[in-house]
């Protein structure tokens, strides 16, 4: 079910819309991104070394491990590098299904992520937490007798402590099959911690309900267990499998990738 439209409450896909310099924001988005980047003004630096990352994972992936099927949870606004995108400039026969709670980000997905002649894309409206609506309706599009990649990225960070995120992460791996992986990308408390609890307190005054929690490199480490992390573990995201020059920025988040057995 879609979440209730208010433009007048900030979101998390619409506020990261604006930090990537996209336009599909309202001023909700622009006042809160903006109190976000006085408090942490490497924040848009961060999110753009997510989305590298994203497409560094997704095409390693596709070309590396030879994986066709994707599951991107919490998509996001459409913008460069898109997971289908980068999945069916590899392999044209993959298929990806894309899942996000908001109308907004529904509503752009349909009408400019469209796939390969070849392959598959499709979208669907549910929330994270709710994979006995999600896992159902992706096994129309993919096919989990064979690996699929679960892509969570900048999402988990929406999922209190009270409703099990582990437990949700852990219920969705154990639902696929060996030789499927495992992407996470996820704000990070122990990096410039007095900034990001500064951030995300001044964030989380405007999100309403869905409020962020940050989590340390152990907790998201926690993330992967029982699957084989791949190198180089867990780290910031400018620093997996990096294609040139590493920055020397202090990217506020933690990610990696693993497969599970």
């Amino acid at each position: 079910m879609t979440s209730p439209f208010d433009p007048t409450v900030a979101h998390s896909a619409r506020i990261y819309d604006y930090w990537l310099g996209g336009k599909d924001n309202f001023a909700a988005d622009r006042e809160a991104a903006n109190q976000a980047i006085a408090a942490n003004p490497g924040i848009v630096f961060d999110v753009r070394a997510n989305r590298a990352f994203l497409a560094r994972a997704v095409g390693y992936l596709a070309d590396e491990r030879g994986i066709r099927q994707f599951l991107d949870l919490g998509t996001g606004l459409p913008t460069a590098s898109n997971t289908h995108e980068v999945a069916q400039s590899v392999a044209p026969e993959s298929r990806i299904v894309y899942v996000d709670s908001d109308p907004i980000v529904l509503t752009h997905a349909r009408a400019l992520l469209t796939s390969s002649a070849e392959g598959a894309t499709a979208y669907l409206d549910a929330d994270l937490r709710d994979l006995d609506r999600i896992l159902p309706a992706a096994a129309q599009t993919l096919d989990f007798s064979k690996p699929v990649a679960v892509m969570m990225l900048i999402v988990l960070h929406l999922i209190p402590d009270s409703d099990d995120p582990y437990g949700i992460v852990t219920r969705l791996m154990d639902s696929l099959v060996p030789g499927s992986y495992l992407v996470i990308a996820h704000p990070a408390s122990d990096i410039k911690p007095t900034a990001i609890a500064e951030m995300t307190e001044r964030i989380n005054a405007r999100l309403g309900p869905a409020r962020g929690t940050m989590r340390d490199r152990d907790e998201i480490t926690r993330f992967f267990d029982g699957l084989e992390l791949l190198e180089p573990g867990v780290v910031q995201p400018q620093r997996w499998r990096p294609a040139g020059a590493v920055s020397d920025a202090d990217v506020t988040a933690w990610c990696g990738v693993a497969r599970k057995r």
